[in-house]
């Protein structure tokens, strides 16, 4: 089994920043791919931003030039870096994790951090 601990939510204003920070616990595994989705209320899950192994780091559109995404894998964590943010950002963040245990790849999820943008 493999947790993801998320940290670093709260409230800010428009044009703020914010540090999202998400370590993966657990023994026998290996992370394929981490990154970050995003959910407001009677919405879908959205992609955020995700690292992988093997390629650049992909985010949405409406994070580009904004968010930043990095991982520490001696750490097993991975961090989304907020900035200019503005209401429409405003969501519960999950952790995501795509991980290889043994010869299974396995999703996990975080409990998830809430991320206020308001005045």
């Amino acid at each position: 089994q493999v947790q993801l601990v998320e940290s670093g939510g709260g409230l800010v204003q428009p044009g703020g920043s914010l540090r999202l920070s998400c370590a993966a616990s657990g023994s026998g595994f290996s992370i394929n791919a981490m990154g970050w989705y995003r959910q407001c209320p009677g919405k879908q899950r959205e992609l955020v931003a995700i690292i992988t192994d093997t390629g650049p780091t992909n985010y949405a559109d409406s994070v580009k030039g904004r968010f930043t995404s990095s991982r520490d894998n001696a750490k097993n964590t991975v961090y989304l870096q907020m900035s200019s943010l503005n209401p429409e950002d405003t969501a519960a963040y999950y952790c995501n994790a795509r991980v290889l245990q043994g010869r299974v790849y396995r999703v996990y999820w975080g409990q998830g951090t809430q991320v206020t943008v308001s005045s």
